[in-house]
């Protein structure tokens, strides 16, 4: 027998799927920029071609991050990929050794069983069945995990896993019925037949004793059939499109393609190769310490895959980067929602949040109709030449402890510093980029940049771990950019300030921008080490909890802030530490309220620390101020 009518609805559905998946591969190559499909054409004939293979067998196979999160989610992904790809390569390998003929077509390798009743007879066909046993076993355990997982997501130690719309519950279901039809299928078979192994020899047994097997058998190959070929129509429609759609995102990331700042074609190869794990769910604190549970990147990757209003989801995010770390197929999460801020965005007003210290577009609008230059409203800045330029920045003029601290320090230093802002001025320009006002935040980083060209400093120091972020990446400056945190490591390593070890037990709160953003982690730690006894906790480097004060959610309550930084501060107070280090002023300013353990800025800590005479007064560059009375402890 080679042919049956069971195997038209498989026949159809893949060819279909095929199809479908070469002409959106051969459309998203053509809609590519010139140099990105040159870098295409170069990774896939290049070494990327292996590198790209690698990652496909670790991440979409084997499911190597999730295995490292979460080992039970992880198997279950990898017996269902890695086991179904086992499947389709021994299977059709079983089809050519052990059937009539050699190069079958796909539907003899899938329901071979049908078609070749008596397999299973010799040693050879025993050993191999065995074989095929083992890996429909390995794929099943793993269904059954994610059968349980739908309903309690706790098995597999999930919070919450993604709604699902009535599409992807088709698709879901018909993927479900593919493996045990066909286990049921090949069972009865066998026990028609007398083959099969220990599992569909087995079971086919116990049912023949009780089923005529023969006429029983059939229904179930043509579910199984059926199955198949709805889950290849519905790929393209659903979540489940990642599958293919991830291995073309590999072969483009490992080109050195990249997400842009607007919605391009990798963007949506990204948007498209969501599997709406849920991982991303667990890891954001809007969930675990808001109970906002409808907001997170899986939500917004589907909503820009169905076409729907992605506002509120948008900009309801604190942009802390904990999903972009755990992403297991490393879609840049943050980047694509700044892209969906940035479509139609224009009018949100963040200065209705945040109040007294951020200037927002409506300030560059009215500077715009009343002077020739939108920043010539403001003081004009005598810029002074020094070799090291401090900018506070917005929120550490509203935490002046920090400001304070660091004249300290940049006096202490002995080098030739000006104060880029002492007397207010703009702020770096992260607002207007969070408000996509893209333009106007261009005009105001021109504005700074002459600021610090005209200092002729070479070094630029930020308290503020998003002014530093910023003026790394979107600036173009000849200067070294520094977060003081760093500045002050450089000051220990060469001997240019001398500090006393404060005998206090601190624990590290790793700012977003700094740690994850930035990939700054070791400076900021060696500082508090050579001044105090940091302890380790739960959440350090990647693993950091933002604060909660996140200048990139507009819609977020005080209320549920406020939750977020109590839960921070509790996790980070458990080892009841003297004092909770923070290398941010708005963490610090976050933090605070939060609980009854004090908070302090790095640079707080380090000038209750410097070993030298200040003396009082007003500060000058130049001078040497006292040390407060009042430690920092």
């Amino acid at each position: 027998m080679q042919f049956d009518p069971f195997v038209i609805p498989f026949n159809l559905g893949l060819y279909f799927i095929l199809i479908y998946a070469v002409t959106r591969s051969i459309i998203w190559f053509r809609e590519l920029s010139r140099p990105d499909k040159l870098r295409l054409q170069r990774g896939f004939f290049g070494r990327a071609f292996g590198q790209s293979l690698k990652e496909i067998f670790l991440e979409s196979l084997i499911h190597r991050k999730i295995l490292k999160t979460k080992p039970r989610l992880g198997y279950m992904h990898m017996s269902l990929a890695f086991g179904w790809f086992l499947l389709i390569l021994f299977g059709t390998l079983e089809a050519d050794i052990f059937g009539e003929r050699h190069l079958n077509a796909p539907y003899k390798a899938i329901f071979f069983k049908f078609f070749n009743p008596d397999y299973g007879k010799t040693f050879s066909e025993v050993a191999y069945s065995f074989m095929m046993d083992l890996i429909l076993a390995f794929i099943l355990s793993g269904l059954i995990l994610a059968i349980i997982k739908r309903f309690t997501p706790k098995v597999v130690g999930m919070k919450k896993t993604t709604h699902l719309k009535v599409k992807d519950k088709i698709a879901m279901t018909a993927l479900w019925l593919v493996f045990p039809s066909r286990l049921l299928a090949e069972s009865l078979t066998s026990g028609a037949y007398g083959t099969g192994s220990f599992l569909t020899g087995t079971l086919g047994s116990l049912l023949a004793s009780f089923l005529p097997a023969r006429e029983v058998a059939y229904p179930f190959w043509w579910l199984y059939s059926l199955s198949l070929g709805t889950f290849f129509f519905m790929l393209p429609l659903t979540r489940y499109f990642h599958i293919p759609v991830e291995l073309f995102l590999i072969f483009m990331r490992n080109s050195g393609i990249k997400t842009g700042d607007k919605a391009g074609t990798f963007s949506e190869v990204e948007v498209h190769s969501c599997s709406s794990c849920g991982i991303c769910i667990d890891q954001c604190q809007l969930n675990f310490s808001a109970g906002i549970n409808h907001i997170q990147s899986a939500y917004l990757m589907k909503a820009i895959r169905n076409g729907d209003e992605t506002g509120e989801i948008a900009h309801n995010c604190l942009l802390c980067g904990r999903c972009d770390l755990k992403c297991p197929v490393g879609i840049e999460l943050t980047k694509i929602r700044m892209i969906q801020r940035r479509k139609g965005e224009s009018d949100i007003n963040y200065t209705n949040t945040w109040k007294g210290y951020l200037r927002n577009r409506q300030i560059v609008q009215s500077a715009r109709q009343n002077y020739s230059n939108p920043f010539d409203f403001l003081p004009v800045t005598n810029s002074q030449s020094a070799d090291v330029l401090y900018f506070a920045g917005c929120m550490t003029h509203i935490t002046p402890s920090i400001k304070r601290s660091m004249v300290n320090i940049m006096n202490a230093s002995g080098l030739k510093w000006s104060f880029m802002d002492e007397n207010g001025g703009v702020c770096c320009g992260r607002p207007l980029m969070l408000a996509g006002q893209d333009k106007e935040a261009r005009e105001l980083i021109n504005y700074n940049s002459q600021v610090i060209w005209k200092s002729g400093a070479h070094t630029l120091v930020t308290s503020c771990p998003i002014c530093y972020k910023v003026f790394r990446e979107s600036y173009y400056l000849d200067v070294e950019v520094l977060h003081h945190s760093q500045f002050i490591w450089n000051l220990i390593e060469t001997g240019s300030v001398k500090m006393n070890f404060l005998n206090k037990k601190v624990t590290y709160h790793t700012s977003c921008e700094l740690g994850r953003n930035s990939g700054v982690y070791d400076e900021p730690k060696e500082v508090i080490k050579h001044v105090a006894r940091l302890e380790p906790t739960e959440f350090d480097d990647e693993n950091s909890m933002c604060c909660g004060g996140s200048l990139g959610n507009i819609k977020i309550s005080s209320a549920d802030r406020r939750k977020i930084a109590v839960n921070v501060t509790r996790e980070l107070a458990k080892c009841e530490p003297d004092c909770i280090i923070t290398v941010c002023p708005l963490c610090k300013k976050t933090l605070t309220p939060a609980t009854k353990t004090r908070i302090s800025d790095i640079s707080e800590i380090v000038a209750e620390a410097i070993a030298v005479p200040f003396t009082s007064g007003k500060v000058k560059h130049g001078e040497i101020p006292v040390r407060e009375s009042a430690g920092i402890f």
